[in-house]
């Protein structure tokens, strides 16, 4: 990943454009007032039953949209990729327009200077992450979203990869993202970084068993599976939003990575338990037994990417007066993810030989009872060191 920060192009009509769509003349029935939401590529309004998206114009990473037409392939993306599981939300991709006199406009205008994604407004007491702070969440709740992922799961395009392959992956990207961190305008603890990501490679080289298989189960998958994006309730009953459009590699994932993803963050919010519980939620409903230490260490890695993202505010100046709250949430996720990591890998021993001794003791067993059988299936035969019959005793025929 590269160091440095969140780069914008150079948009002098950028404030303008946020000001338009931050005036609720501009939102059809007038709305009283605009919500108006600024996350770290994006700004978002909300305005009566409708959401307008518009995509700033940074260079971060993978992520270029710092020309309109990088911006208009990726709310293309965007529409197409998250109606996969919220089909009723995302409407349509609007083109924000100059009119001759030089006003915006969304429905006229003689020259298209940006693009807006238009979607249905959702209510925010809906989503999960408020229903975890109110401890609204039940279990039918968990059943409903695991019915509904496992289908999305299961309907994905599949993305699979050898073992050998996919584990290298994983190394490349422990060694990215511990690189992002250590870097030094960040300010994090680099003695924390190192830890963590020895730990993380310990955990491939120490238990690569329970990576078997993982690799062939990759999908092009959601990539941003946290409470915020995802809405419970009567209508739509399920749907999850704001999937990475930008790079799909980000997306090829294991579903238990993305299910890991979602733990972390319940977790973060509503304590233990609540993992566990959508966790067995999640191998009830898909079959797929993934171990709890793999979960572990899935969890640790995208502790370590939220880690990474929250770290990357510190350098866009429209958080700068929030510094100390970034640098204090990217420290809670380091710590989150070590702890993990550690347990992964000391979990993994426990799990390893409790498997070992299964192995054994069903090796036994089964050696045990081929004897038994063979012993079975065999006539009697008299022992050579039997004392020899007595004179004048019969001898069997022969």
């Amino acid at each position: 990943m590269p160091r440095t920060p969140a780069r914008r192009a150079i948009d002098p009509d950028l404030a303008a454009k946020v000001a338009y769509l931050a005036d609720p003349h501009h939102f059809a029935g007038h709305p009283r007032a605009v919500e108006v939401i600024e996350t770290h590529f994006a700004w978002v309004f909300l305005a009566g039953s409708r959401a307008l998206k518009l995509k700033k114009p940074v260079h971060q990473a993978s992520m270029d949209y710092r020309a309109p037409a990088a911006r208009h392939r990726g709310c293309r993306a965007e529409l197409v990729l998250n109606r996969r599981l919220a089909p009723s939300v995302y409407l349509r991709v609007v083109a924000l327009k100059r009119t001759r006199d030089g006003a915006f406009s969304r429905r006229a205008g003689v020259r298209t200077v940006d693009w807006l994604i238009e979607m249905r407004k959702l209510p925010a007491a809906r989503r999960l992450d408020a229903l975890l702070t109110r401890g609204a969440v039940q279990g039918r709740h968990w059943r409903q979203l695991m019915v509904r992922l496992a289908t999305f799961f299961r309907r994905a395009e599949s993305r699979p990869m050898s073992d050998r392959a996919y584990r290298a992956r994983l190394r490349r990207q422990i060694v990215a993202t511990a690189r992002e961190l250590g870097a030094s305008d960040l300010g994090l603890r680099t003695r924390q970084v190192v830890e963590l990501e020895r730990s993380q490679l310990a955990f491939l080289s120490e238990h690569a068993r329970m990576l078997m298989g993982r690799g062939a189960r990759l999908i092009d998958g959601h990539g941003d599976l946290r409470p915020e994006h995802v809405f419970l309730g009567a209508w739509p009953r399920v749907c999850v939003i704001d999937c990475l459009e930008f790079d799909p590699d980000l997306r090829r994932l294991d579903p238990a990575e993305e299910i890991a993803f979602l733990a972390l963050e319940c977790a973060r919010l509503a304590g233990a338990s609540v993992a566990d519980e959508l966790l067995a939620e999640y191998r009830c409903v898909t079959g797929d037994p993934a171990p709890q230490p793999l979960v572990d260490f899935y969890m640790s890695r995208r502790a370590a990417v939220r880690a990474q993202l929250t770290a990357w505010h510190l350098r866009d100046e429209a958080f700068a007066g929030e510094r100390r709250m970034w640098r204090a949430r990217a420290h809670s996720y380091l710590r989150d993810a070590l702890r993990l990591s550690r347990r992964a890998i000391a979990s993994g021993h426990v799990a390893g030989a409790a498997s070992d001794g299964r192995r054994e003791t069903a090796a036994l067993t089964a050696g045990a009872a081929a004897a038994t059988e063979r012993g079975a299936a065999s006539p009697a035969r008299p022992s050579r060191s039997a004392a020899p019959p007595p004179r004048g005793a019969a001898r069997p025929a022969t």
